[in-house]
């Protein structure tokens, strides 16, 4: 205000705004300015030494555990399909595949040079067989195993979800090329009696898979991918 020629001036003010962070807010804030709390630990050659020689003393027995574990299994690797085959076709092994006229049937000696401890499992592998391809993995239904003739939609099992009209329990591809080969064991003049029951996750037995589900119009097309399974007997202890 100037008193002197009576005129009046406004002073302007410049009013600064300080921001209030809340809780939220501010844990945003330091984290954009990079102002959080942090560990910052210095790698030290004594630190990282010692660490090392923690690290060392718990994986080296365990590494010893281990490597004295794999030793001591015991596994018999025998490759028959090239010996079971008889000489005029081994040039056109799907022939002999095929012809359902010939009797199939091969003995093999397997010679144990160790003791192997009870339980002995067998298996087989399979080579050349893509069974992870989308094709054929998504060629089943789930809910027909668990159903059965009651869930009618099978378009998932393309293309063996029929024939001749009616339903494939169970139906798809993987069904369908059904592993068949079967395996007997005899230690001298004594069958060896294999157990073939729950083979199959506790899970998918209880929960995932009906118990009482039967084959129906199974294998009976022109083509016969694999194995064939009896209607008498469901579908989850079918035997080949």
């Amino acid at each position: 205000m100037d008193v002197d020629g009576g005129s009046t001036s406004d002073a302007t003010t410049e009013v600064r705004s300080i921001p209030i962070h809340s809780g939220r807010s501010k844990a945003y804030y330091q984290f954009t300015q990079q102002s959080l709390p942090a560990c910052k630990p210095v790698l030290t050659p004594k630190w990282i030494i010692s660490t090392f020689l923690l690290l060392g003393v718990i994986c080296i027995p365990i590494g010893l555990v281990t490597l004295q574990a794999s030793r001591n299994v015991v596994e018999i690797v025998d490759r028959y399909d090239t010996e079971c085959i008889p000489e005029a076709y081994k040039s056109n092994r799907m022939s002999y595949i095929k012809d359902s006229s010939i009797l199939k049937n091969c003995s093999r000696i397997l010679k144990v040079h160790k003791y192997m401890k009870a339980p002995i499992y067998v298996y087989y592998q399979l080579d050349n067989f893509y069974q992870n391809h989308r094709r054929y993995v998504k060629s089943r239904s789930d809910k027909q195993l668990l159903y059965g003739l009651k869930y009618n939609d099978t378009s998932s099992c393309a293309p063996e979800e029929l024939n001749n009209g009616l339903p494939v329990v169970p139906c798809g591809l993987i069904a369908w090329s059904l592993f068949n080969d079967t395996f007997t064991f005899i230690h001298g003049r004594k069958e060896l009696k294999v157990n073939r029951k729950n083979i199959a996750w506790k899970s998918d037995r209880d929960h995932k898979f009906g118990k009482k589900i039967y084959p129906f119009n199974f294998q009976n097309g022109t083509l016969i991918g694999g194995g064939n399974l009896d209607p008498n007997i469901p579908v989850s202890i079918n035997r080949v």
